[in-house]
């Protein structure tokens, strides 16, 4: 509907696309829904039947006033009032012109009876759906300009008492309104008109604000959904990117170191390729514990899910770096690392993935040395190697020194990685841990 786009703004609620958005929606909507109590639920999902009910609402309003009018025989009224009652059940769909017709019905109303128990109540429906719908300085004015239509009526016919009177209508002194006093009673309705409006134009704008409000959290809650499934892609990718290029360095470098001691030492081509196999079922198995967050074990699957150990972990991806060929010396200084599993694992991987770029792109490798030294709450992670680089193997594709930094920013640390002056490659990761302290 039309008036619909006219409320569309920069806090209105848009569907979301994903799944993780399309279940926080339906949450808050749920949420609205037993917020609004079953009177209210059952209204707002049977929008006619609201509709049918404000008319019935005006009409109980107007019956005072058209006993009043029927006995007095002003016919005018009753078809004005008649008027207002069809107009205001198409207020939803057309909020500014039904406004206009009542605004108009209301004056022709007042004319035949202005002393009606209902004067401006159609009125308050018409603004009510204007400032639901609206922005609030449209409302107010939608409300000024109504209300003064009216007021105006008033105060005019006020002016002319000895026609108003001769006419029968109003002023009369047996009801006890005499024609001196006429204008304070119309100052009296004018005011009463005015108020009443505003308080159903501000009923509209604070029901308006309400929706509003609800949609921006529902739609920042959305988002929030939505940037988390993005945040748990891009770990299981940064996780994946790690297994992979790591065990697929190894391996290679396994097998390639493999079918050169086959004919000079099979013993020790044989140790080459146990741990060959050792690291294609690590690997796999990394895999299904990184992709088993992604589905519910089925048909028996039982993926490993839980975090790595990292203590002797740390210590066997050491030893089949060495296996794979690479001069490797380690020294550990400090406390040891925190407990905390996450943390281990961000130092695991750091390591692993700066041990992977020197087996993968260093080459004439004759020493690389790894240091992990805890100062306090700070653990510092050194890898230097004296390998040579090309220009276009630095870095390889580089998702891997970011997945690094991604890593380190998680404990407010940083990640420098880069050439060193006299050759070779220098990787240094600072992480803080607060969680003991905490």
């Amino acid at each position: 509907m039309k008036h619909q786009k006219a409320a569309a703004g920069p806090g209105t609620f848009v569907a979301p696309g994903s799944a993780a958005g399309a279940a926080v929606a339906s949450t808050f909507a749920e949420i609205s829904a037993r917020r609004r109590g079953k009177i209210r639920r059952y209204f707002f999902e049977h929008p006619r039947v609201m509709d049918a009910a404000v008319v019935a609402t005006y009409v109980l309003l107007a019956l005072l006033s058209l006993a009043s009018a029927a006995t007095e025989s002003h016919l005018i009224s009753p078809f004005a009032m008649a008027g207002i009652a069809v107009a205001l059940f198409f207020r939803r769909r057309w909020p500014v012109p039904v406004l206009a017709v009542v605004a108009a019905l209301e004056v022709v109303s007042a004319i035949g009876n202005f002393w009606g128990s209902n004067v401006s109540s159609g009125l308050w429906f018409a603004l009510y759906a204007v400032a639901v719908v609206y922005r609030r300085v449209t409302a107010l004015i939608a409300t000024l300009v109504a209300s003064l239509a009216l007021v105006l009526s008033y105060f005019f016919f006020a002016s002319l008492p000895d026609v108003v009177v001769e006419a029968g209508s109003w002023g009369r002194s047996d009801e006890g309104i005499r024609p001196e006093n006429l204008g304070y009673v119309v100052v009296v309705v004018a005011v009463t008109i005015m108020l009443s409006n505003v308080i159903a134009a501000g009923v509209g704008m604070a029901v308006k604000q309400r929706r509003e409000h609800e949609a921006e959290v529902a739609a920042w809650a959305t988002r929030t959904a939505e940037l988390g499934v993005l945040g748990e892609r891009n770990r299981i990718a940064r996780e994946m990117h790690d297994v992979v290029a790591h065990s697929l360095t190894v391996m290679i470098s396994l097998s390639d170191g493999a079918s050169v001691v086959m004919k000079k030492s099979p013993e020790r081509a044989a140790e080459v390729l146990a741990e060959l196999s050792r690291t294609g079922r690590t690997a796999l198995a990394d895999m299904r514990r990184v992709l088993g967050v992604l589905r519910e074990a089925a048909d028996g699957d039982t993926a490993p899910r839980g975090p790595l150990t990292v203590a002797g972990d740390l210590e066997r991806m050491l030893e089949g770096f060495r296996t794979a060929g690479l001069p490797l010396h380690y020294s550990y200084t400090g406390p040891a690392l925190p407990e905390d599993t996450a943390f281990r694992l961000t130092v695991y991987r750091i390591v692993q993935e700066s041990l992977t770029n020197s087996l993968r792109y260093a080459r004439g490798l004759r020493r690389v040395d790894l240091v992990i030294a805890r100062v306090d709450n700070s653990v510092t992670i050194r890898v230097d190697d004296d390998g040579a680089r090309s220009d276009n193997s630095s870095q390889g594709t580089g998702r891997g020194i970011a997945g690094m930094h991604e890593r380190a920013g998680i404990y407010s640390g940083s990640v420098k990685a880069g050439p060193k002056t006299g050759g070779g490659w220098n990787v240094t990761a600072v992480l803080n841990y607060q969680g003991d302290s905490a």
